[in-house]
């Protein structure tokens, strides 16, 4: 336990010399750059709500450390997503809850002037079961794009995963994801941001294919005891397009600790 102690603060340590010359603004704009050479561990929590005839909600809570590896040329991002969905046919009760399918995705940066851009795979692992997951191994191509200019990011990600091995009795997995992304830096750690995720499900039918956000929100960055950065976000977005079985809006709330690479020895940012 006494070792265990003396790593917390060594690491704690490192995190709060690091930050010394690091402002709020600088923090900020790393952290809107999902390529940035900056580790982070964000707790996403996202609300969907008004499912169904009896406007039931669910919850995803997405743990997704975000890892740079190889001087920033490589980057990584797992997420973990912890479920409770409610039992849709009735106007309370739980029908699940717990860990549905992890996401692998990594990304190679290769240098370049003016826009940044990285692309890989990425990888769904079936770990949520039967009632939280697809019982399938999915993998596909994942792109991200973004530029900074002065005070903005705009940016976006697009993958889509293909069902490759699993449970022959369950559905055949083809979807999309695009994350488009749009950051306003407003001094002192503030900005205002949207970043809609649309979604595609090529296997069913037209009309129930597509979800579509519109909205947006804001956040601050803050510096814990002066010096350790903890970035607080929150959006609400309305699903202007949903399938007829789908949520009809989507509450985001987000906290997402920030780790310059520069103190494990590999460069900051």
């Amino acid at each position: 336990m006494r070792t265990i102690k003396l790593i917390f603060l060594t690491i704690m340590l490192g995190v709060f010399s690091a930050n010394a010359q690091q402002s709020q603004e600088e923090l900020s704009a790393a952290a809107a750059n999902p390529l940035a050479d900056l580790m982070s561990f964000p707790f996403q929590n996202n609300l969907n709500m008004n499912y169904g005839e009896y406007s039931r909600n669910m919850n995803v809570l997405n743990i997704q450390p975000v890892i740079p590896l190889a001087g920033g040329k490589l980057i990584t991002r797992t997420i973990f997503p912890i479920v409770r969905i409610p039992d849709f046919s009735n106007e309370n009760g739980k029908l699940a809850s717990g860990l549905s399918d992890i996401v692998f995705t990594a990304f190679y940066v290769p240098e370049s002037k003016g826009a940044m851009w990285g692309f890989g795979p990425i990888v769904e692992l079936p770990t949520g079961g039967s009632t939280r997951g697809t019982e399938k191994w999915s993998i596909g191509p994942s792109l991200v794009v973004l530029i900074q200019p002065g005070d903005w990011t705009f940016g976006g990600l697009i993958n889509n995963a293909w069902s490759v091995a699993g449970k022959s009795d369950r559905g055949d997995v083809n979807h999309m994801m695009l994350n488009v992304f749009f950051v306003r830096q407003l001094g002192s750690g503030w900005y205002v941001n949207s970043a809609p995720i649309i979604t595609a499900d090529w296997t069913a039918d037209s009309e129930d294919r597509w979800i579509v956000p519109l909205g947006a929100g804001g956040g601050k960055l803050v510096m814990l005891g002066g010096k350790l950065p903890l970035n607080l976000q929150t959006q609400l977005y309305y699903n202007v397009v949903r399938p007829d079985f789908g949520p009809e809006w989507q509450w985001r709330v987000q906290a997402q600790i920030l780790l310059p690479t520069s103190i494990f020895g590999g460069k900051g940012k």
